[in-house]
């Protein structure tokens, strides 16, 4: 017979109130609660006579803190050692937990889709967005509760392979900046002369969206901005637009062709590359959002036009021949006048081997993270829902 006790999450909660009135000039540090149980994660301060509170709350370690609005994204956390000390406004409220139960414990339980689950049907309101939980819907949500050594092995358990992700996310950090630096070593070599890169890609935009290209007998796939990231493609939403025969010939991509996000509010999206290889049925073609980087044939490989994009981006020199004020455009002509070093083709088949070799290291970094973090997925909802059992 199971010794786990059903109880309710109020059960060995007590709500504090650590009132503070607040004084004008002074600054009080802050914290917010993250969704889905990610925590609890600085915000900017409140500062006296500037912010509209009168009255904060001071949340010490251990404590259990929630924010009743936008309940439906599961807002609670457990404070840490780095918490102590900060203050919340009135829209969060904060428990201390009894002596039974361990303030980690509740954390993971924060970080399973069963308590979502019981936060969003729980919330009041007619607004998705503006739904709140109350102090006791909040405690009345059912919990199974280990005893406590048994609370405490599966929270070594857990901690066991969050250390394992950390460390695989310090390796992928680090092979990221090796080869960044590689990268740019290789492609600013200063033996080689600098040419136009107008003599080393062909470049190309895309078509502009209009209304009239919304229907007709052409309709075809095309790549934006959005479906560009740092080296990689989104191709979940791809829409689509009327391109005649002869537009899908001119713009039409073809292996190996590295797209570069034209332009951007935010100067981190600036010249973001990344290379077309036949993820999607022909034809696919670009909107005018995108720089089409093609290599020419003789200059160089398709992988040099890459990594070169990957380092324009990279050292912001994209950003650098960059136009406009809010809004950053590079602009085909401005980018055919960037200088590009480009070795013989036997020495760019070289760099990409190197280079591509550190990248799939990468990649296998990442990808071993990733499964992890779906196997801590499985592993704590069998935890606690003790459909795994764990030795004590």
């Amino acid at each position: 017979m199971s010794d786990w006790q059903q109880i309710k999450l109020g059960d060995p909660l007590t709500r504090v109130r650590r009132k503070v009135a607040v004084e004008n000039g002074v600054t009080y540090p802050a914290v917010s609660v993250q969704m889905h149980g990610r925590g609890l994660g600085e915000k900017d301060p409140f500062v006296g006579g500037i912010s509209k509170y009168t009255t904060l709350n001071t949340v010490r370690e251990n404590d259990v803190v929630l924010r009743t609005i936008t309940a439906f994204e599961a807002p609670a956390g457990v404070a840490r050692a780095e918490h102590d000390g900060t203050h919340v406004s009135g829209v969060f409220i904060t428990y201390e937990v009894d002596q039974r139960t361990l303030p980690e414990f509740l954390g993971l339980y924060f970080q399973t889709p069963a308590f979502w689950d019981e936060m969003q049907n729980r919330a009041s309101g007619t607004v998705l967005r503006r739904k709140t939980i109350s102090d006791a819907a909040f405690r009345a949500i059912p919990l199974a509760l280990p005893p406590l050594s048994t609370q405490e092995r599966i929270v070594e358990v857990i901690s066991a392979v969050d250390d394992q992700i950390t460390a695989l996310g310090v390796e992928a950090g680090t092979l990221t900046a090796v080869l960044r630096r590689r990268r740019a070593d290789l492609i600013t070599d200063d033996s080689i002369e600098a040419v136009r890169a107008e003599n080393a890609f062909d470049f190309s935009t895309g078509v502009r969206r209009t209304p009239d290209r919304a229907a007709g007998p052409y309709m075809t796939p095309y790549l934006r901005s959005a479906n560009v990231g740092y080296g990689t493609l989104d191709l979940s939403d791809v829409l689509e637009m009327n391109y005649d025969p002869a537009e899908r010939k001119k713009f039409g991509l073809q292996y190996g062709d590295v797209l570069v996000s034209e332009g951007s509010a935010s100067a981190n999206a600036v010249g973001m590359p990344a290379m077309w290889r036949d993820e999607l049925p022909a034809p696919v073609c670009t909107q005018m959002t995108l720089i089409r980087l093609r290599a020419l044939e003789g200059v160089c490989i398709p992988e040099f036009v890459f990594h070169w994009s990957m380092w324009a981006y990279e050292s912001r020199a994209f950003l650098d021949v960059a136009g406009g004020t809010n809004i950053k455009h590079i602009s085909a002509k401005r980018s055919k006048g960037m200088a590009v070093r480009v070795p013989s083709l036997d020495r760019q088949r070289e760099m990409a081997s190197e280079l591509g070799a550190m990248e799939s290291a990468l990649e296998a970094t990442r990808a071993e993270a990733a499964r992890l973090r779906e196997v801590r997925a499985g592993l704590l909802g069998g935890l606690l829902d003790q459909s795994i059992t764990i030795d004590v």
